[in-house]
């Protein structure tokens, strides 16, 4: 099996890993829940690499993992319609889930419960965007000035969401005015229809321009020299593409 590397600078992190090793020798029940793409399998495949993975959802193949190991993995775990049948009895179970209903039957299954924090919880996120911003960065061979907007990092679906805003980032960032206009005639081509198409998709142009521009000269007056525009024009575009 591959080696995984969960990625942490975190106290809370630590106190979870911590607790998942003291249980490595004994015989007992544990319950890691975290919102999705959190690294919950992440960790648990770097503190149990060699244990025997089982899909909640697939009941039979389930009951027959328990019926022959004594330590097994289940993720999935919510997807589990009924556990209280299942047998846990001198067994090492870790057990992974999204989220948990009926919390007060689950706790008498397990005797720890762990909660993964999203990334908008951890004290140590900035060390994961970086980590993250350099890795890509070297993927897409970009020079180290290229930056990000903090501010405009999606954290909605946790590491998916980060490393996907990332990647845009950075990629139009680096790009140049060849390749804006080679994604342009890709996007005209498949899209351009209609009688009037050509005022249709000029927002294409004109509403980043004034978009950029608002955010980096703030004031409509500067603005408006720089495109050569008298300010009523400029404040009619300004609402016309809801820049307000």
């Amino acid at each position: 099996m591959k080696p995984v590397h969960f990625l942490s600078n975190s106290p809370k992190i630590d106190n979870i890993i911590k607790g998942l090793t003291l249980t490595r020798s004994l015989f007992v029940s544990s319950l890691i829940i975290g919102e999705e793409h959190t690294g919950k399998k992440t960790l648990i495949h770097m503190l149990f690499p060699n244990s025997i993975y089982i899909d909640g959802s697939n009941r039979e193949e389930l009951i027959l993992a328990l019926d022959n190991n004594d330590e097994i993995i289940i993720y999935n775990f919510d997807k589990i319609d009924n556990c209280n049948d299942l047998n846990f009895e001198n067994k090492r179970i870790i057990a992974i889930a999204n989220k948990i209903q009926n919390s007060k039957k689950i706790e008498k299954k397990f005797a720890f419960i762990y909660n993964m924090p999203s990334l908008k919880e951890r004290e140590d996120l900035n060390f994961i965007i970086d980590y993250f911003k350099r890795k890509i960065k070297k993927e897409l061979m970009l020079d180290d000035s290229v930056d990000i907007d903090i501010d405009d990092l999606d954290l909605s679906k946790n590491i998916q969401s980060l490393k996907a805003s990332l990647y845009r980032q950075l990629i139009y960032k680096s790009v140049n005015s060849d390749d804006i206009e080679k994604i342009l005639f890709e996007y005209l081509f498949h899209n351009i229809d209609g009688n009037n198409a050509y005022r249709e998709y000029l927002f294409l142009f004109e509403r980043p321009i004034i978009k950029a521009g608002l955010k980096k000269y703030k004031s409509q007056l500067k603005l408006s020299s720089i495109l050569g525009l008298n300010r009523n024009t400029l404040r009619k575009k300004i609402q016309e593409h809801d820049l307000d």
